[in-house]
């Protein structure tokens, strides 16, 4: 067995990252931006108010100080001439400071008889102006790499960047594998049940930003599992649930290595998900799942996730842990990292009772993951340690 550090090593050995695509900003949440962008014009573009009030020159401003109105500036079409001593000009929030205005008067401190304006309050010092380029300039960078947030794609359209360079959705091949399962939907036999795991796994690569495609449940036998390796041709990553064990039915390992695959490794010194391997099959990496559900998910979160995030360019390496406080006592832990199931609440983390990885319930109300090291010691309640947020 290896470590889970030597398995992640040999993992983003196995893929590279993938070439980016041009696509057009209705799209770009959620992917990750391939290289830097930069600014093409400056926001606001113009000085601009920043209330609905007057525009006035600053020297002039003083409480009974009375003023001409001689126009009006409105977002989107601003006052086109020169404001003058004892002059003033209407002016609306986001609207563009005409020629000599550098200080907008709030309405309120204002009162207003036909032409004229009266301050009739202390307007203070804030002159109420957004100067140009305020918010950026021209050329200013948005870096990368980066998934890309709602706020992210609000300030690319103010950068008139209508086509974002991001990187190619990794296509993944999902292939469930055993005679036990049905799909969600269908009436299983006697001694069948449900493909959950292919559909916890489709919905957490997608979340991160992969395709990924289910293909049709593989029977133990030979011929069904070649065929469906066949169908996931052209994937970048395929993945495999269950058959990766050393039953007389877990036929993944053989299948795979008779159709080219070059094992990078097998089994790794963690619970759960042991049964873990991984290699390179043609233009794709392959990694097989364990088939006992949290395993497989647990194994989706530790490797599958990292190997996308390598494939769109984003920083490979171990999942991102927290600290919380234990509510109850551990016990010590033995020579495999444990990842254990458990709930984060207020910096508090409650484990679950019942660790067995079957046990889908418990995970669907977890929110984290335990990480117990290798030989780790007994915990104390109170204690802090690391977690992995689900």
């Amino acid at each position: 067995m290896i470590t889970v550090d030597e398995a992640l090593s040999h993992l983003f050995s196995l893929v590279s990252t993938l070439p980016e695509e041009l696509i057009p900003l209705t799209e770009a949440a959620g992917r990750v931006l391939a290289h830097e962008v930069q600014a093409t014009r400056n926001q606001p573009p113009f000085a601009a108010s920043a209330m609905d009030g007057y525009g006035v020159r600053a020297d002039e401003v003083a409480l009974d100080a009375k003023f001409k109105v001689i126009g009006e500036s409105a977002a989107g079409l601003g006052f086109d001439g020169d404001v003058r001593a004892g002059e003033a000009v209407r002016i609306f929030t986001g609207a563009p400071v005409p020629d000599g205005v550098d200080f907008v008067l709030l309405q309120e401190d204002c009162d207003r008889f036909g032409s004229t304006i009266t301050i009739t309050s202390d307007p203070g010092d804030n002159a109420n102006i957004r100067p140009a380029g305020a918010d950026f300039v021209i050329g200013q960078p948005i870096a990368a790499p980066r998934r890309l947030t709602p706020a992210d794609v609000a300030l690319l359209a103010a950068m008139n960047i209508a086509q974002v360079p991001v990187r190619r959705r990794p296509d993944v091949a999902l292939i469930s594998t055993g005679n036990e399962l049905v799909m969600p939907g269908d009436t299983p036999g006697p001694d069948q049940i449900i493909a959950s795991n292919t559909f916890g796994l489709k919905a957490l690569l997608d979340q991160a930003g992969a395709h990924a495609r289910i293909l049709p449940i593989a029977r133990d036998n030979e011929a069904s599992l070649a065929m469906a390796f066949e169908l996931a041709e052209g994937a970048d990553l395929v993945i495999t649930i269950g058959g990766a064990s050393v039953g007389d039915h877990d036929l993944v390992g053989p299948v795979a290595a008779e159709l080219g695959m070059e094992q990078a490794f097998y089994k790794v010194a963690m619970r759960p998900g042991k049964p873990l391997m991984a290699g390179r099959m043609g233009k794709a990496a392959m990694i097989g799942l364990p088939g006992n559900p949290v395993s497989a998910m647990v194994c989706g979160h530790l490797f599958v996730l990292p190997v996308v995030h390598a494939m769109l360019g984003l920083p490979a390496g171990r999942r991102a842990t927290r600290q919380a406080r234990l509510t109850t006592d551990v016990a010590a832990n033995g020579p495999r990292e444990h990842y254990m199931r458990a709930r984060v609440a207020d910096g508090q983390l409650t484990l679950f009772d019942r660790q067995d990885s079957s046990l889908l319930t418990i995970l669907s109300e977890a929110n984290a993951l335990l990480l117990r090291p290798v030989g780790d010691g007994p915990r104390a309640t109170g204690d802090q340690v690391d977690y992995i947020p689900l």
